[in-house]
C-alpha cells in the first residue's frame, strides 16, 4: 500500500513510518517540523526510504498533493501542550481533520483506511465507584479543592473517597482544551467516515513512552520530565502528592496496534483504547527511574498542581484485546529503553525547569496550601525559580519510604 503518515517526523508518527516500511509499504511523511517539538529540520532518524513533505495539515493544496495517490492515512499530526492558546488546538486537531476529509470527499479519492490518533485525555477523570452509591463519572476537581491540597475525588452523595476504575470506550468527559479538541476530532472523523464510506478507526492512546519523545514539549509526559531531570543531576518534580495512578504504554505496543487496525476491517467506524493494562503511581515511576540510574537523588513532592490534570486514569484495553492485541513491553523495560536513549542525546539539558516557569506565568501550574502529606510547598516566587532550586540546602526534601510494586498488570 501507499500510506500517508501525518505528523510523520514526530514520536508516534516516526515509529509508525519505520514499521510500515518494514512491512513493505511505500510511505510518505507529512510534518510541519514546528517548534517546540521540532527545529525546522527532518530528524536524522527518519529513514531515506520514506518520502518527506514539509507542510501544514491546514494547507489545502498541499493536502491534495500528498493524498492524491495514497491508499491509507495515519492521521497522527496534532497540537498538544498545556498552554492557553485554545484556538490553536481546534484549528490543528479538529479543523485539520475536517479538511483532510473535505479534500478526500471533494476529490473522490479512493482512500481505503484512515487511522486517527486520539487520546486517553478524552475521558477526563474517567470512571469511579462509590462503595455505597455505585459507579459514577465525576467532573473535574474544583479549583478551591486543589488549592487546599485535597487531591482525591469524593462521592457527591456521601463524601466517600471514590475508587478509580478502568475506563472503557463507552463514555467520555473531556475537560481541557487538548482533550476537547481530540474528542471533536474523533466525532468529525467517524461521522464523515460513515457518511462517505471512508473506513475510519480512532485509537485512544494512553500515555505513550519510548525513544524520540521530544525533550522540548511540556506535554510529553512524566517519563521525559523525570528522566531529563535525573540525567542532568536534578531531582524529579512530582505534582500533587505523587499518588496519581496512570496508564503507560510502550511506543512499540502502540505501533503494533496501528498496524493491526490498518489491516483489519472489523475495526472500521469504531474507537479503541490502546494502553498498558497496568496501573502505575506517578511516585512509582519516579522511583523506578531513580533506581535504574543508581542515583542518590530523591523526588521532590512539590504540591504543585496543573490545571486540567486528572487525578487517576487508566484505560481498559479489552475491546482491542478481542482482536488479538495485548501490550507486551513491561514498565521497567520502557524506563530502561528511554533512559538509554535519552542519555546519549547530544546537548541533553534541563528543559523541564523553563517549561514549568512558563506554565506558572500563565497560571497553568499553581501552588497549593501545605498539608501534612506534602511538607513545605513552593511559594509562587520560589516556584518561578524552579530551574535551580534543588541545589539550595534550605529546601526541604520529602523523604518517604519507597515501596516499588511488582511489574505486573493490576486487574483488580
Amino acid at each position: 500500500m501507499r500510506v500517508l503518515v501525518t505528523g510523520g517526523a514526530g514520536f508516534i508518527g516516526s515509529h509508525t513510518v519505520d514499521a510500515l516500511l518494514a512491512q513493505g509499504h511505500q510511505v510518505r511523511g507529512l510534518d510541519s517540523l514546528e517548534p517546540p517539538v521540532h527545529t525546522g529540520e527532518w530528524p536524522a532518524y527518519i529513514p531515506h526510504d520514506a518520502e518527506r513533505v514539509c507542510g501544514s495539515i491546514l494547507d489545502q493544496e498541499l493536502l491534495l498533493r500528498v493524498l492524491a495517490d495514497v491508499d491509507a492515512v495515519f492521521h497522527i499530526a496534532a497540537y498538544q501542550d498545556y498552554l492557553t492558546d485554545f484556538s490553536h488546538f481546534f484549528r490543528t486537531n479538529t479543523a485539520g481533520t475536517a479538511l483532510l476529509y473535505e479534500v478526500i470527499v471533494n476529490e473522490c479519492l479512493p482512500i481505503q483506511k484512515i487511522v486517527v490518533a486520539s487520546s486517553q485525555a478524552v475521558y477526563g477523570e474517567g470512571k469511579y465507584r462509590c462503595p455505597w452509591h455505585g459507579f459514577t463519572y465525576p467532573g473535574q476537581r474544583p479549583m478551591n479543592q486543589l488549592e487546599r491540597s485535597q487531591w482525591n475525588l469524593h462521592c457527591d452523595s456521601c463524601g466517600t473517597v471514590l475508587d478509580p476504575q478502568w475506563a472503557d470506550e463507552d463514555r467520555v468527559s473531556p475537560h481541557n482544551s487538548y482533550a476537547v479538541s481530540k474528542r471533536s476530532q474523533e466525532e468529525v472523523a467517524l461521522a464523515l467516515g460513515r457518511r462517505y464510506a471512508i473506513p475510519t478507526v480512532a485509537l485512544r492512546y494512553s500515555i505513550v513512552q519510548g525513544p524520540r519523545q521530544s525533550f522540548q514539549n511540556a506535554y510529553s509526559g512524566t517519563m521525559r520530565s523525570f528522566a531529563v531531570r535525573v540525567l542532568v543531576g536534578k531531582s524529579p518534580i512530582i505534582y500533587e502528592d505523587g499518588e496519581q495512578q496512570r496508564d503507560y504504554v510502550s511506543i512499540h505496543d502502540v505501533v503494533r496496534a496501528n498496524l493491526l487496525v490498518l489491516a483489519d476491517p472489523r475495526v472500521d467506524y469504531h474507537v479503541f483504547n490502546v494502553g498498558g493494562a497496568r496501573r502505575v503511581r506517578v511516585r512509582e515511576l519516579a522511583d523506578m527511574i531513580l533506581q535504574e540510574t543508581a542515583t542518590s537523588l530523591e523526588p521532590w513532592v512539590s504540591g504543585l498542581y496543573r490545571v486540567g490534570d486528572t487525578r487517576h486514569i487508566f484505560s481498559d484495553v479489552a475491546r482491542l484485546g478481542v482482536l488479538g492485541w495485548a501490550p507486551q513491553v513491561s514498565q521497567r523495560e520502557m524506563v530502561q529503553e528511554y533512559l538509554a536513549w535519552a542519555a546519549n542525546q547530544p546537548g541533553l539539558r534541563d528543559t523541564v525547569g523553563p517549561a514549568h516557569e512558563q506554565m506558572l506565568a500563565l497560571g497553568v501550574l499553581r501552588t497549593a496550601t501545605p498539608t501534612a502529606n506534602t511538607g513545605s510547598l513552593l511559594s509562587r516566587r520560589e516556584a518561578s525559580s524552579i530551574n535551580g532550586v534543588f541545589r539550595q540546602p534550605h529546601w526541604p526534601v520529602v523523604h518517604q519510604p519507597r515501596t516499588p510494586q511488582p511489574d505486573t498488570p493490576d486487574v483488580s
